[in-house]
């Protein structure tokens, strides 16, 4: 079994069709309650269609296929007006509610939807016939002929005009005429029972003979065919999606319900007592003449002409716009291809709209009426009794009415679509059964075709364009189309009037009958003539007055309309809940009354501005209930009152208290935030600077560190050395004194034994012999002579070693600066060197005479240590490496240095300053560098190299510590020069 609700069943177009093939997901509710009930009472109308072909055959015998036919009709209405309750935005009605039951069997249910809807689109193709016919047998008593094939395409193409230009369109030709042609069918209905009850010349309400019973095999056949109209008065149901009132609209099943005996036995009936004419054949209207005539006299022929041609005409439209419908709801539930859910913003449902056409056009062209209600009946007999089987299936539902009574339907319904339909003949019956089936098949092609045509995504534009009515260029072709067809029409009505004048001349008939069907013809033309000039823009006039309308009501702030003398004249809900009063209360008074600082005259207002309420205040409960007069915003634009000719004004105001409030304190904490941006941004700048001090006297106190360590442990070795060599150095004059005496003493021993005469030991002369007495009494004195240098240079050294290790001085004292350099130079002899690939570093010294400077003595070496090594690296990287300022050089003409020099000069400058200069020849500091130098931690040599501090330090040494200058000139391919001035005497 289905189960089946509004929540679990609501109809939605897939999510990767929804945004790409469509406007909305729904039709608009744009029909009032009077238009769907004139679509939902087209139904009885095609009592026309069926009646007189069935009397034709049956006569009397009729009334017992009509009678069931009309029970299960009411029941039907009565199930439908349930089922719409519980869906009410579903388009299409009757077949798509069966698409809902046989949810757990979608094809069955896509069958007989397409069923039904091929039920409906031969109605146009057989009003058609029917109004040619009509035409035809009325120009015939003029003996004129008629253009039978021209008429019938035209009448079945006339409703489709009009309906591609809106919904709307066909509304407006269903709600002039539905009440005319319904209440004259009635009339029809009742009066011609009431003459044949009372009137004395009748041939009596029942049958003197009594009453004669069809054969099954007829009744089954003529069966299949009642049910093509009976059950067609269900059509309401189709627009409840689209009404403004649904629950309104459903009434209309109910009172169809009741009229439906009233029309299809009680017209019946009369047709069957009244029209005996067996010259009529299966024409309508001289079936319906016939039996009209009695009791209407004279005025049968011009009411029945009127109710033919009205009721093909109506149940056209209603076919034209209840078909693309079915085919909508099913794109909607994903049953069709999504084309056919597509629509334009006036509910022109295309694709489905032109599908109909098509299929309306090749029932016209078969031609043959019997088939193709034979045909297309099968179809439609199908969907009924697939509804009373989806009923069926859903008893146990509280929706469904009738379930036991929808199983006696569905049976009977199964042997009626057999019997009768073998009875019409097996063939028809089968074209009826297959031809579902070929439309779903073709629907299934245009879903797996890739052909862009078949495309939904490719139609999304064409149905979002919008016809530009207020263009120029649409005015001309709207006025010169409405002269045209005027000037036209008044021509073809002057023509035919001389025609028919003749006509009735000659054979003094009456034309009134043709007047009337032209007149209904011409209307249909108007009204097609008016959906694409004038009516497009009177429907988009009236569109727009009521979303103004709609948006003046549901606007959310106050809108008022205010006269020239400043005085209310309108206003919405809105305003009455912002000025606290009702509207009555609010007419006619001035918006002064309510405002503060503003005119009476609203011609002086400003577009745009901001006042006060008057006695009206907004308390703040999040500041102490703080007491705040309540601020709008007033925005007015004028415009001019067509109806009372005069100049209105509108306007908008907007409570802007809650937002004057947030602003200012908004103001207020943007302020206390800058201050604290402020302040946090001066605290982060004195951080910025104590980390950057101390990052400095950090890099300072270790570089000093390592320096006192390295002072300290120079000192160390220093004193260490010193006592040895000075023992040494003492000793040696000491030495040369022995070494000489011995020596003396030797030469002695020796003249002794020559003198004497005595041959020296043996083994003394052997000695001798061995050590080479004669080369070292030679040597001895060299030796002791080289050790007293080299006593004297290892007492230099220590003492170079002891002046440049006085950095842990905290006193300033007078200096020798070339001492100090010298000192400096001495413990960067290894690097001066010789070295693999790389000449001696020269050192060229341009001493002048310069006072003894009062400095930090080890602090100045310092300085001289990290310039003097800064000079050697770049003269090593300059001559050693190769790099790209030599190549600079060559191409700029400037000769290469022989070999690396450092120049250091010194001088007194200015009264009481000294110059030290350090100069190198290697590869010179670009600008963008030099810059920088002097910042802690900038450096420009490899990573383990440098630690970017060096040049740092020496600034701070000679610039902070001594108040002197430290500066660096440089020119890329020349050199560096680091000039360094200290003052004499220290300042303190």
């Amino acid at each position: 079994m289905n189960n089946f609700s509004p929540q679990s069943e609501k109809s939605q177009i897939p999510e990767e069709e929804s945004s790409s093939t469509q406007l909305s997901t729904q039709l608009p509710r744009s029909l009032s309650t009077f238009e769907t009930w004139g679509f939902g009472s087209t139904g009885l109308l095609l009592w026309f269609g069926v009646a007189p072909a069935m009397h034709v055959e049956l006569g009397e015998q009729a009334i017992w296929v009509w009678i069931p036919c009309v029970i299960v009709s009411v029941l039907l209405n009565l199930q439908l007006k349930r089922l719409g309750t519980l869906w009410p935005d579903m388009s299409g009605g009757t077949p798509n509610y069966a698409t809902r039951l046989l949810a757990d069997y979608p094809l069955l249910g896509r069958y007989g939807a397409i069923g039904y809807w091929l039920g409906w689109v031969s109605v146009p193709a057989i009003n058609a016939i029917i109004l040619a016919d009509l035409i035809k047998s009325i120009l015939l008593e003029f003996n004129l002929q008629s253009p039978d094939g021209l008429l019938r395409v035209a009448f079945v193409i006339l409703p489709y005009i009009v309906a591609f230009s809106g919904t709307r369109s066909l509304a407006i030709f269903q709600a002039f005429f539905i009440v005319p042609a319904v209440s004259l069918l009635i009339a029809f209905c009742v009066g011609g029972l009431g003459w044949l009850s009372f009137a004395p010349e009748s041939p009596g309400l029942l049958p003197a003979a009594g009453f004669a019973v069809p054969s099954f095999v007829l009744w089954a056949k003529w069966f299949l065919v009642a049910v093509y109209a009976v059950y067609g008065c269900e059509t309401a149901s189709s627009f409840v999606a689209e009404s403004r009132r649904p629950d309104l609209t459903l009434e209309c099943l109910k009172y169809m319900a009741i009229l439906i005996p009233v029309v299809y036995v009680g017209g019946s009936w009369v047709l069957a007592r009244l029209s005996t004419d067996p010259l009529a054949g299966e024409n309508t209207f001289l079936h319906l003449l016939a039996s009209a005539e009695p009791f209407w006299g004279g005025a049968a022929s011009i009411l029945i002409t009127f109710l033919v041609a009205a009721g093909c005409l109506l149940s056209s439209t209603t076919a034209v716009s209840n078909s693309p419908r079915v085919l909508y709801q099913l794109a909607v539930d994903r049953h069709l291809s999504p084309l056919f859910a597509l629509f334009t913003n006036r509910s022109v449902i295309g694709h489905g709209l032109f599908a109909t056409l098509i299929m309306s056009l090749l029932c016209l062209l078969w031609g043959d009426v019997s088939r193709v209600v034979m045909v297309t009946g099968v179809g439609y007999l199908s969907s009924m009794l697939i509804i009373d089987l989806g009923l069926w299936l859903n008893r146990r539902r509280p929706e469904v009415l009738y379930p036991q009574w929808s199983l006696l339907f569905f049976s009977i319904e199964v042997v009626v679509l057999t019997v009768g339909g073998l009875a019409w003949g097996w063939l028809d019956l089968l074209l009826g059964l297959l031809l579902p089936i070929v439309i779903l098949s073709i629907d299934a092609l245009m879903r797996r075709s890739s052909w862009g045509f078949f495309q939904a995504q490719n139609w999304k534009k064409f149905y979002q364009r919008t016809t530009p009515l207020n263009s120029f260029d649409f005015m001309i072709v709207q006025t010169v189309t409405i002269i045209i067809l005027v000037c036209g029409a008044t021509t073809l009505g002057w023509l035919t009037r001389n025609v028919l004048s003749w006509q009735f001349d000659q054979s003094g008939k009456n034309f009134n009958d043709l007047f009337l069907v032209i007149l209904l013809i011409v209307a249909f033309l108007g009204i097609a003539i008016a959906c694409w000039t004038s009516l497009p823009q009177v429907i988009a006039m009236g569109e727009a007055k009521q979303r103004a309308e709609h948006l003046f009501i549901a606007a959310l702030d106050a809108m008022l309309i205010i006269n020239y003398q400043g005085e209310i004249c309108q206003v919405n809900p809105a305003a009455e809940l912002l000025f606290e009063m009702e509207s009555p209360e609010l007419m006619g008074k001035p918006i002064s009354f309510f405002l503060e600082d503003i005119e009476d005259t609203p011609a002086l207002w400003s577009s745009l501005s901001e006042k006060t309420l008057r006695h009206k205040y907004h308390f703040q409960s999040d500041n102490n209930n703080l007491k705040i007069s309540s601020v709008v915003e007033i925005a007015v634009s004028p415009y001019f009152n067509q109806s009372d000719r005069t100049q209105e004004y509108i306007a908008i105001l907007r409570d802007i208290t809650d937002r004057k409030y947030a602003e200012i304190c908004i103001q207020a904490s943007l302020n206390e935030q800058e201050q604290l941006a402020q302040q946090a941004t001066k605290q982060a700048q004195e951080l910025e600077q104590v980390l950057q001090s101390l990052q400095s006297t950090q890099s300072q106190l270790i570089q000093t560190e390592k320096m006192s360590s390295l002072g300290q442990l120079v000192a160390g070795v220093a004193h260490e050395i010193n006592n040895p060599v000075n023992f040494i150095y003492g000793n040696l004059t000491h030495s040369v004194t022995y070494s000489q005496d011995l020596l003396e003493l030797v030469d002695r021993y020796q003249t002794r034994d020559n003198r004497q005469g005595q041959a020296p030991d043996p083994e003394i002369q052997e000695f001798i012999e061995t050590i080479d007495l004669a080369f070292l009494r030679e040597d001895f004195p060299k030796v002791l002579h080289s050790m007293k240098l080299g006593a004297d240079r290892i007492r230099q050294i220590v003492l170079t070693l002891r002046n440049f290790s006085r950095l842990d001085e905290a006193e300033k004292k007078p200096i020798d600066v070339h001492e100090g350099i010298n000192s400096t130079l001495l413990l960067l002899q290894h690097r001066l060197k010789n070295k693999p690939g790389q000449a001696k570093i020269q050192i060229i010294k341009d001493y002048n005479k310069i006072p003894l400077v009062d400095c930090y003595a080890g602090q100045l070496n310092q300085v001289f240590m990290n310039l003097l090594s800064n000079a050697i690296d770049a003269v090593e990287s300059h001559y050693l490496n190769n790099n790209s300022c030599k190549l600079d050089q060559d191409r700029d003409g400037i000769a290469d240095q022989e070999s690396p020099t450092i120049t250091i000069s010194t001088k007194k400058i200015y009264p009481n300053f000294v110059q030290i200069s350090i100069k190198d020849n290697g590869c010179g500091i670009p600008e963008t560098v030099r810059s920088k130098i002097f910042d802690p931690f900038f450096t420009t040599k490899p990573i383990g190299s440098g630690t970017g501090i060096g040049l740092s330090i020496s600034y701070q040494i000679v610039v902070d510590k001594h108040g002197g200058k430290l500066y660096c000139l440089s020119e890329v391919g020349k050199g560096t020069e680091f000039l360094v001035e200290i003052p004499i005497v220290i300042k303190k």
